[in-house]
């Protein structure tokens, strides 16, 4: 299997960007029950995110959101009723020079508009030959649809470089990673050349073990500890004895972050199948302190109240989480958000946030592929999904309340 050895790059681009996502696509040839991923964890300085649901101009969809866009004029990452699904992140080095005149930060523009008007990747290249001139763009974009179509387009300001994930040459693993940089762009000027490494080896092992599936994104990649260059993993390294135990670790160069703020992974469907059964496993808050919601368009309007504002108020599962983040960074001074308190998420006694947080998620996504199993035989069931919200409500909430006294009073 080939291995891309970009951690040579790291000189160019140590620790990325503060505003910067980590990504990959993956495709259904290589996945345990061959549909299609998409994966991105979302790093900004907005910390509030959730999940709203959108009539669309062709299409309805469910996109991911900052709480203080009321009007919900960006998408960050979203799929709509045809099985079309985006996300994207940063790429430095595509194309917005010093010199740069032209409009700027469109991306979220771009990827609503996507989900109103596109189902295929054909759509999506029509739409890109639309807007270019110059179009606003810096940005790796993820695009799976229901035809089993895979692929990032590396899009600048005027032009954009397919690549195709179902292409062994192209893709030889079955899957791309994409985080601050393009690999059509100039390599000194990207950046997060750390967590593509980090990434990589990742997923080179998971592959080996037939584990390209929801459960290892969200788990094992959306709160991977891991760091590629300084050679050790906090997830399985000598762990202080207990939360009172401060260790303070220096966050830089990690998947998982100060400034990361969601997840998602999107789990599309096999061609033929009906586009109704894409998943969106959406995780609005902070990977370490949140959980994982699954989402279908076909489920119509009324999502989970966890993840959903009301009001312009935060989603309650971005409250909660944002809560224990702030145990996890508890100096407040202009770096603090560089130095995690390994302890409050990882110990020997066993009661670090993670630690409860992840048996937690396992019996969600359980849950969730029992249902799915169903459907796999009779169909999506919309009935099944809504009531699959209000058990997740009222789990999510009372294990919020019961393992952190956190929720309403």
């Amino acid at each position: 299997m080939k291995r891309m050895g970009w951690l040579v790059l790291f000189l160019f681009g140590l620790s990325g960007a503060a505003c910067a996502c980590s990504s990959a696509v993956i495709s259904g040839r290589v996945t345990l029950d061959g549909r299609p991923l998409l994966w991105k964890n979302r790093d900004t300085r907005k910390m509030e995110n959730h999940a709203r649901f959108f009539t669309g101009e062709k299409y309805n969809f469910i996109g991911v959101i900052h709480t203080d866009d009321v009007e919900g004029n960006e998408i960050w990452m979203g799929s709509n009723s045809a099985g079309f699904s985006i996300m994207n992140t940063a790429a430095f080095n595509l194309g917005m020079g010093e010199g740069y005149k032209g409009p700027k930060d469109q991306e979220g523009f771009m990827m609503k508009a996507a989900l109103e008007r596109c189902a295929t990747l054909a759509d999506f290249e029509t739409l890109l030959e639309e807007m270019a001139g110059p179009r606003g763009a810096n940005s790796n974009f993820g695009v799976i649809d229901a035809r089993g179509g895979a692929a990032y387009y590396e899009v600048g300001p005027e032009t954009h470089e397919k690549y195709d994930v179902n292409d062994p040459k192209q893709a030889p693993s079955g899957y791309l990673i994409r985080t601050n940089f393009g690999f059509s762009g100039t390599n000194a000027k990207g950046s997060a050349y750390i967590r593509y490494q980090t990434v990589d080896d990742l997923f080179f092992y998971s592959v080996l073990h037939d584990r390209l599936t929801p459960e290892f994104l969200l788990i094992d990649a959306s709160r991977c500890l891991k760091h590629s260059l300084l050679g050790h993993d906090w997830r399985s390294a000598e762990w202080p004895d207990s939360r009172e135990q401060t260790q303070y670790i220096v966050m830089r160069g990690y998947v998982v972050r100060y400034t990361s703020v969601s997840a998602i992974v999107i789990q599309g469907v096999k061609p033929g199948e009906n586009p109704d059964r894409t998943t969106l496993w959406t995780m609005p808050g902070f990977p370490l302190t949140s959980l994982t919601v699954p989402l279908w368009v076909a489920a119509g309007e009324d999502l989970p109240r966890c993840v959903a504002s009301t009001d312009g108020a935060p989603a309650p599962l971005s409250t909660n989480s944002l809560a224990l983040k702030e145990q996890c960074f508890p100096l407040h001074f202009r770096d603090g958000g560089d130095y995690l308190d390994l302890a409050v998420v990882l110990n020997k006694q066993g009661d670090g946030i993670l630690q409860k947080i992840l048996p937690q998620e396992r019996e969600i996504i359980e849950r969730t592929n029992e249902l799915q199993d169903g459907w796999n035989a009779e169909g999506f069931n919309r009935a099944e999904a809504r009531r699959h919200y209000r058990w997740l409500d009222k789990t999510i909430e009372d294990f919020y309340k019961r393992e952190f006294g956190l929720g309403e009073k």
